[in-house]
């Protein structure tokens, strides 16, 4: 098998089998698993005519060992929520007003955020085959605004939980660790007071916890936990369960509380903005949760700022002016 650039920029696939010469052209390079599975498919018939449904199955195995569990175990359920009669469709039926056509359908009943999903895993399918459409329009996200936990929420929540075997992991989130690396730890990851981060569990398409490294390079590091929080792993490790049970008790404890439903991940937010409160710098801060850029960083405490505190704050210090 050769794959060779054309003048035109594309990338041709060429392979000789049994005597007769198969070829295969695609905009962008591909991978040498991408090119057997291409190949085979012309060998077999298929390509251009087949339908979105195999060609997106041919899709996510030529991927399956680059890309994360969890996003395999994704597309898979972006295709489940499709329609029948889209994954049936030919390739080659699928141009621009068809593709249109079907996201405004899709539309009709799922979030924008969905159709974006969707939208998107739809565009690298055809893109991978060859198809050349344009990304259709999408339906504008109304942003509703998160509910970030307060530091009173917070040490509510944290004298509930005392004692019990959601304390650790729930510690752990307020330290603004993602909570695919809280259940991915074990006690052999404590060294002293100091925690390493290498490493992140994630659900694949079978619904099974799969260990992974970190999700950025930044996000592989070292952070520092209390005496008490260290004594209470080497006592009773992290976690012994499923992750969702520590989702599910968290609402549990919101309820009993009278605390406003915030997820699991908001405790990350909590984090960063409460670190920024208390004057810790961008980097530090940057640093210690394993964001990949201050930018990401910044937005999530400049989020979850009260900003009618700020504007009123804004307001008096110009009235200060005026005495």
């Amino acid at each position: 098998m050769t794959i060779e650039k054309l003048p035109s920029g594309s990338w041709r696939i060429v392979e000789m089998v049994d005597g007769k010469r198969y070829r295969v052209t695609v905009k962008d390079k591909p991978t040498k698993a991408e090119a057997r599975t291409l190949i085979q498919e012309q060998i077999v018939g298929f390509h251009n005519s087949t339908s979105f449904g195999t060609a997106a199955d041919n899709y996510i195995k030529s991927k399956q060992n680059v890309l994360s569990p969890s996003t395999i175990r994704g597309y898979r359920q972006m295709m489940n929520g499709m329609s029948k009669d889209f994954l049936n469709t030919p390739i080659d039926r699928i141009d621009s007003p068809f593709f249109q056509r079907y996201i405004n359908e899709f539309s009709i009943n799922h979030a924008p955020k969905t159709v974006k999903n969707v939208s998107g895993f739809i565009g690298v399918v055809l893109k991978f085959y060859g198809a050349k459409v344009q990304s259709p329009t999408l339906p504008k996200k109304i942003k509703e605004p998160d509910y970030i936990p307060t530091k009173e929420d917070v040490q509510r929540l944290l004298e509930e939980i005392k004692g019990s075997k959601y304390e650790v992991p729930i510690i752990l989130a307020t330290l603004g660790l993602r909570r695919s690396e809280i259940f991915a730890l074990t006690k052999d990851d404590l060294n002293g007071n100091t925690i390493i981060i290498n490493k992140a569990i994630v659900e694949d398409e079978n619904k099974e916890w799969q260990i992974k490294t970190t999700k950025t390079l930044s996000s592989t590091r070292t952070i520092m936990v209390p005496d008490y929080v260290a004594d209470l792993i080497r006592k009773n490790g992290i976690y012994d369960g499923s992750p969702h049970s520590v989702y599910n008790a968290l609402k549990r404890y919101q309820q009993k509380l009278g605390i406003q439903h915030f997820s699991f991940h908001k405790f990350r937010h909590f984090f960063a903005s409460y670190m920024h409160d208390l004057g810790y710098t961008d980097k530090q801060i940057q640093e210690f949760g394993g964001w990949k850029t201050d930018a990401i960083m910044k937005s999530v405490y400049q989020h979850a700022m009260d900003m009618d505190k700020i504007k009123q704050n804004m307001a008096d210090n110009i009235g200060g002016l005026l005495k």
